[in-house]
């Protein structure tokens, strides 16, 4: 009797294991971890980079480069900063640019660009612009440049 007892005690006694479902569930919270770790360094990377190229510029446009990535970071934190051909850019999680800040001196224009791709949600009917002349970061233009950023992450 004391055998059987024993059994069917150890029978009705609460696992202090997890169960198959907690063990799942925990998998997958440490795949989500590693995952946002990876996001997290990949973000500050291309900070890093976007900061060390932002640098580089002519103090005419590291000004207006340095309030727009103020501007972009403050309005769509959710993008990630990285560069795109040496120039400052932001990205989706996917890795696609959404706008982009292309100097001037670089190309031997008259004025720098800011520039926002497809994934931009700045559709207006069938006809729209998606390059920005930027010879002067005045507050008018960062009211504009806050509306686009806007509308092109939401």
């Amino acid at each position: 009797m004391k055998k059987a007892e024993a059994v069917a005690q150890d029978t009705t006694k609460k696992s202090a294991g997890f169960s198959a479902a907690e063990k799942a569930a925990v998998k997958q919270r440490a795949k989500e971890l590693k995952a946002e770790a990876r996001a997290q360094q990949d973000k500050e990377a291309g900070l890093k980079e976007l900061l060390a190229r932002v640098a580089e510029l002519p103090e005419s446009e590291r000004s207006m480069a340095t309030r727009l990535h103020e501007i972009v970071t403050a309005n769509a934190p959710d993008l990630t900063p990285k560069t795109w051909y040496g120039f400052p850019a932001y990205a989706t999680k996917e890795g696609k640019i959404v706008c982009f800040f292309q100097s001037a001196t670089k190309f031997g224009t008259r004025y720098a660009t800011l520039g926002f791709n497809d994934p931009a949600h700045l559709d207006d009917g069938d006809f729209w612009p998606v390059v920005y002349a930027l010879k002067e970061m005045t507050p008018a233009v960062e009211k504009q440049i806050t509306a686009l950023v806007k509308k092109a992450v939401s």
